[in-house]
């Protein structure tokens, strides 16, 4: 079956479960988002102070939501449960992440959902687990999950700017989903947890942990393994740039570029890691020379990783940006937002 002939009921509100329904609608299937008469999906109220109240769609609603059929039922309704019902037997798979309890109130667990449909696929998250009755929040799960703990400065923990939890999520269940299609896994359940989704998420940070029991704290944007990498420096015009330095060839590009001697100390990656106090107030002092401009083409010419500390406007400036934003308008209003489905595939 092909992407654009799958029928999607969506039963999903917030960031997590609409954001797997906009990867399919983005992709072409039919995907019919149901929403509770009173309000419909809470974050359409989320807005900014400088959001206009009397719109009935804020930018973080449009951030999940493309593409999309808007059905609004309300579940304890008989006429609205009977077309629930017809659009639960039509649809090829069911998204949802309900609140604990909320699927057996509600009368759509997956088995009851099995009943008006056998070849349904039910796709599930959930906040820890279906054996949890308890809420789940990115926040919290940011902080109880290690997050919190290794981002941030070393006095003040940060969170991720955006629910990266749920978007780690939504990602998994895509990938369930996907498998499940390609596996011709008709009438199964696709179940994904934002805790587990986060813990999976944790790379090479869990690895160290688990294998050389290295429990990470918060080193602002630095890197734990490797120096510089996260290394800021701020030249003559105020402009800020950040270091990606992977190897020796490449710092050595990065000495040449600053005049600047080897010296023992900073050898290697992993003396650089160890005297990396040492080796940040050694960049800094000859960076004190140089304009941010300048020495951001001097490392793309040299190949020598580095970044301009961009904030979004300066980001949606760039072409390159502008050509995955999207516009959409729902309900008389014009929406934007960048493109998820960004991989492409060619023969």
């Amino acid at each position: 079956m092909k992407i654009q002939e799958l029928r999607i009921l969506e039963l999903a509100s917030v960031l997590a479960g609409p954001s797997v329904g906009t990867f399919f609608a983005e992709l072409g299937a039919t995907v019919i988002k149901i929403e509770n008469p009173n309000g419909g999906d809470i974050t359409r109220n989320w807005r900014l102070p400088n959001e206009s109240p009397h719109n009935s769609i804020s930018a973080y609603y449009a951030a999940a939501n493309t593409a999309k059929q808007i059905l609004s039922l309300n579940y304890t309704i008989e006429e609205d449960r009977k077309t629930l019902e017809k659009e639960i037997q039509s649809a090829d798979i069911v998204i949802v992440n309900f609140k604990p309890g909320d699927a057996e109130k509600f009368n759509l667990t997956f088995e009851e959902c099995k009943e008006l449909n056998s070849a349904l696929i039910y796709a599930e998250i959930t906040g820890y687990g279906p054996e949890s009755t308890r809420n789940a929040f990115d926040m919290v799960l940011q902080a109880e999950t290690g997050y919190l703990s290794m981002n941030g400065s070393k006095s003040q923990p940060a969170k991720l700017p955006v629910a990266f939890i749920d978007l780690f999520a939504a990602h998994q269940l895509k990938e369930g989903i996907l498998v499940a299609l390609l596996q011709g896994n008709k009438g199964c359940k696709v179940s994904v947890s934002l805790y587990d989704a986060a813990l999976a998420s944790l790379a090479n940070q869990a690895t160290n942990q688990l294998m050389n029991d290295f429990t990470p704290k918060r080193l602002g944007i630095l890197h734990p393994n490797i120096a510089p990498y996260g290394e800021m420096l701020t030249f003559s015009d105020d402009v800020s740039i950040v270091l990606a330095i992977g190897n020796n060839k490449q710092f050595n590009g990065l000495l040449n570029i600053l005049s600047l001697d080897q010296k023992e100390q900073f050898k290697t990656n992993l003396k650089r890691v160890k005297y990396r106090v040492e080796l940040q107030e050694y960049l800094n002092g000859a960076a004190k020379g140089f304009s941010g401009n300048e020495f951001y083409e001097s490392c793309m010419n040299a190949k020598v990783p580095v970044g301009k500390i961009n904030n979004l406007k300066e980001v949606f400036e760039e072409a390159k940006a502008q050509n995955l934003v999207i516009e959409e308008t729902i309900e008389g209003q014009l929406l934007k937002k960048v493109r998820t489905t960004v991989f492409t595939i060619s023969s």
